[in-house]
């Protein structure tokens, strides 16, 4: 459907790794590309200095670009693709299956686990990012969490205008637009769907589709 498309998401010009979404029919079938990706890529290539006190797990399976700064206490885990120029700032978690474009930022305390992020999203403070897609220059407030299952351990489904839409996907996240911003504390449901330069206010519980430039102020 042309409303859950990738174009209708995120401009991919400038994104390096655009390949994950080729032949997408909905935006979240580049989660079920990732693994396979990044075992098609040549991994291991690490082009900055990294402290001793960073942990990395499997740098075999780590590619770090240049510019990149990875902080003492960082944790990462391959496989791994972290673009450059980023800021990997002490206390991140990256537990591995993920893949960052240029000038991102994950920071203290934010755990990130098979996801997808855009040139310049950020995920800076006390962030969960599990089984998601963040978009070009997409902010996530502090304390922002991203849940990706849901109680009842069944899948993760998509309703639009009444009809519900298998994603294949028991663990789900989010799929957040470019530009979109979040507000310090909300928290989003499995498979919510935030359109580009949509803005979320603080505090509050996020589910189903938000438009396109809309404005969630409270609960729906």
């Amino acid at each position: 459907m042309q409303e859950l498309s990738t174009n209708q998401f995120f401009s991919l010009e400038a994104y390096f790794h655009r390949e994950l979404f080729e032949e997408a029919v909905y935006v979240w079938d580049a989660l079920h590309r990732l693994a396979s990706y990044l075992e098609e890529q040549e991994l291991g290539k690490i082009e900055v200095q990294v402290p001793p006190t960073a942990y990395l797990i499997n740098p075999h399976l780590i590619s770090i670009g240049a510019g990149t700064v990875v902080e003492p206490g960082a944790y990462i885990e391959g496989p791994v693709i972290i673009g450059p120029h980023n800021h990997i700032r002490h206390g991140a978690y990256i537990r591995g299956g993920v893949i960052t474009g240029e000038k991102c930022v994950i920071g203290h305390s934010t755990e990130i686990k098979h996801s997808i992020l855009l040139n310049g999203a950020q995920a800076a403070h006390f962030n969960y990012v599990g089984d998601s897609i963040l978009g070009n220059d997409v902010n996530l407030g502090a304390g922002v969490k991203l849940a990706n299952f849901r109680l009842d351990h069944k899948e993760v489904t998509i309703l639009l205008q009444g009809q519900k839409i298998s994603t294949g996907l028991r663990k789900f996240g989010a799929v957040i637009g470019d530009g979109a911003q979040i507000g310090c504390n909300a928290v989003t449901n499995p498979g919510t769907l935030i359109g580009p330069k949509a803005f979320c206010y603080p505090c509050v519980n996020i589910k189903g589709i938000i438009p396109s430039r809309a404005i969630y102020k409270e609960n729906i």
